[in-house]
């Protein structure tokens, strides 16, 4: 049986466009070992949580190794296996330690990359309202397109952790 963390505060995490990355207005959301998982069908756990939450379009995966952000979509990560460091926000970001039990929100258009082996770490995904991801890497074409897609991303109805009772609806506002 699994549990979640009933009282429980994700660190918050701000970027500001750094010139490359358009990063967003809305932070980082972090559940630092806010999973208690079984075992085995611990994938599944994840995934059930992600979809009663309204977090679809599933993906279950290493995390890639380079750069890149989603301008069509907010994204959801909970680490199934492993552990890693991340960068977020663009090259002079921030690094973040995630691991097994953890619970990544990233708001459309935060950068963010794997600084060890894709395979180091195993996550299952999912996007908010089960939108289609687009992947963008920082090239100099893809703004202003992608500046205007984030801005038209709407807020999630609901935390994929805790539904209703999340950090989220402080945290994310319009």
């Amino acid at each position: 049986m699994h549990t979640i963390k009933e009282k429980y505060l994700a660190e918050v995490v701000q970027f500001c466009d750094d010139g490359v990355f358009p990063n967003n207005s809305l932070p980082v959301l972090f559940y630092r070992g806010v999973l208690d998982l079984p075992l085995v069908l611990a994938a599944h756990v994840i995934k059930s949580l992600f979809v009663q939450n309204g977090w679809r379009n599933i993906w279950e995966n290493g995390i890639y190794e380079y750069q890149h952000y989603h301008s069509s979509t907010h994204e959801v990560m909970g680490v199934l296996k492993g552990k890693t460091t991340l960068l977020l926000g663009g090259e002079k970001g921030v690094e973040l330690s995630i691991q097994r039990g953890d619970v990544l929100i990233i708001p459309a258009g935060v950068a963010h990359r794997n600084l060890q082996s894709q395979y180091a770490i195993t996550c299952v995904g999912a996007y908010s309202q089960g939108d289609r991801y687009d992947i963008l890497y920082g090239n100099p074409g893809d703004r202003p397109k992608a500046d205007h897609n984030i801005h038209a991303v709407p807020l999630p109805e609901l935390d994929p952790v805790f539904g209703l009772r999340g950090d989220m609806k402080e945290y994310w506002t319009s």
